[in-house]
């Protein structure tokens, strides 16, 4: 940033403060860290914001912000700002995606990181992992996760969306940025929508990725996983060698499914990670999770065949490695279960009718499971529920990102979005799931888009973007 930008960006945020004074007081000293995900310096700060906005005199907590610098001395005077997604996962976490998304963003603008309220480096609300072994039931596990809630002495009504909508806002006035862009990931564009709802004139510009719509109850989702997964059906049974290779692959799932509905599957392997020997209890509710997030990426989705294949021959290590992945690569880093559930029990589960949960189970494969489990998460911890308000209109222009064969938040949740953003331009990538703009061209999309965000985006190249080839056997997917 050049220093004539530099000095109309602090003068135009002054007056910004005089209008919205900055409850957390004075900028905060930056300092040059070194953070897992990312291999050079990057400028750290940490701010004081109020642990609870209706008492801006009261208590405070610690918001850990990651800046990027831009790489030109010249670069724009409005950042952009990352959301990550969850609700549970810090702007820390995702550092990876720097390079991987950003970078060419990254030429003109800082990129800023923010660890939201109750993740990351922001004061993690988490359950230790060591009260949850693999060798639990189901209901020991409930019962683990019930005693870690009820150890929590923060108050968790203070760690709602808004609440992280208006640490956003500081974290804008404390670094002096006249407005900002804003990129959200998955809940991440929940909290994005959200900070572009609260302060409009912040905002220059949104790009949402894999969006949740206002009206959605996030943990209600059997539906659209059960599109995914219908989806990756129809395309093994299309594709000649994966239909060869596994001709009864439907038959083989429900088997599967009905066999750790009807009791836990205990296993004796060795473990994926160590190759020491290993003793856990595959359940239900562990079965249909590493399903389902295996269907959240859809290159990850083509090796599902070769896993359900052979799991139903008696070989389950292939389908325990793939249910580790996610531990594996994130060391520290993992989503913040006490803030998910802070989060989701205030804001989605009251909003859970009979209606919503009949629909959520009927046809699903995930059959309702996990949301009974959460229901009865929610009522043990009693937070105050969040007041549903129907969406006003977002007029800053916005880009929106969709996989069409993501299980969680497909084309539809962002069509419902854009109702409500009279200026927003929808991309839907055939070959793709939870998460765009790391494929083919998007990185190049969203700095075209940033620069110019009331052009059309010209994305023929997404649809470049080739479907991944099925995994056949144990040496990965055919060529």
């Amino acid at each position: 940033m050049t220093l004539t930008y530099r000095l109309a960006a602090s003068l135009l945020s002054l007056l910004a403060a005089l209008a919205a004074p900055c409850l957390a007081g004075a900028a905060p000293a930056s300092r040059t860290c070194h953070l897992p995900g990312s291999e050079e310096g990057l400028r750290c700060s940490t701010l004081a914001v109020p642990l609870d906005y209706r008492q801006p005199t009261g208590p405070t907590l610690a918001l850990h912000i990651t800046v990027a610098p831009a790489f030109r001395e010249s670069a724009r005077p409005d950042p952009l700002f990352v959301l990550a997604g969850g609700p549970g996962q810090a702007g820390s976490d995702v550092l990876p995606v720097l390079n991987a998304m950003f970078r060419r963003t990254r030429a003109t603008r800082d990129i800023v990181f923010i660890d939201q309220r109750g993740t990351g480096l922001s004061g993690k609300l988490d359950c230790d992992d060591t009260t949850l072994p693999d060798n639990l039931n189901d209901d020991e596990q409930m019962a683990a996760v019930h005693a870690c809630l009820a150890g929590v002495s923060q108050p968790l009504s203070a760690y709602t969306t808004e609440h992280a909508a208006r640490d956003i806002e500081q974290v804008r006035l404390a670094l002096g940025y006249q407005t900002i862009n804003v990129w959200g990931a998955s809940y991440g564009t929940r909290l994005g929508q959200a900070y572009a709802r609260a302060f409009p004139h912040a905002v220059r510009s949104l790009v949402l990725d894999g969006v949740a719509a206002p009206d959605q109850v996030i943990p209600a989702g059997g539906r659209d996983g059960q599109a995914a997964l219908e989806a990756l059906f129809r395309q093994c049974t299309a594709d000649a060698d994966c239909n060869k290779a596994y001709p009864a692959l439907r038959a083989e799932f429900d088997g599967l499914l009905a066999k750790v509905s009807a009791a836990p599957v205990p296993l004796t392997l060795s473990n994926p990670r160590t190759a020491e020997p290993l003793q856990m209890n595959l359940t239900k509710e562990r079965f249909l999770s590493t399903v389902h997030n295996v269907l959240y990426s859809a290159l990850d989705a083509r090796r599902l065949p070769f896993l359900i294949h052979s799991a139903h021959l008696g070989r389950w290590a292939p389908f325990v490695a793939r249910r580790n992945v996610a531990t594996d690569l994130a060391g520290e880093g993992g989503t913040a279960l006490v803030l998910h559930m802070a989060v989701i029990c205030a804001e989605d589960y009251p909003r859970m009718t009979p209606q919503l949960l009949a629909e959520d189970a009927r046809n699903s494969f995930l059959g309702g499971s996990r949301v009974g489990q959460l229901i009865a998460l929610c009522k043990s911890i009693k937070v105050p529920a969040v007041v549903w308000r129907a969406p006003s209109p977002i007029l800053a222009p916005a880009l929106l990102l969709s996989g069409a064969l993501d299980p969680v938040t497909p084309p539809r949740r962002a069509e419902a979005a854009a109702r409500h953003i009279p200026k927003a331009q929808h991309l839907v990538v055939a070959n793709a799931g939870h998460g765009i703009s790391a494929l083919g061209c998007a990185p190049r999309l969203l700095r075209e888009f940033l620069d110019a965000p009331q052009k059309p985006v010209i994305a023929h190249c997404l649809n470049d973007i080739p479907a991944a080839n099925f995994q056949i056997g144990s040496a990965g997917p055919h060529p």
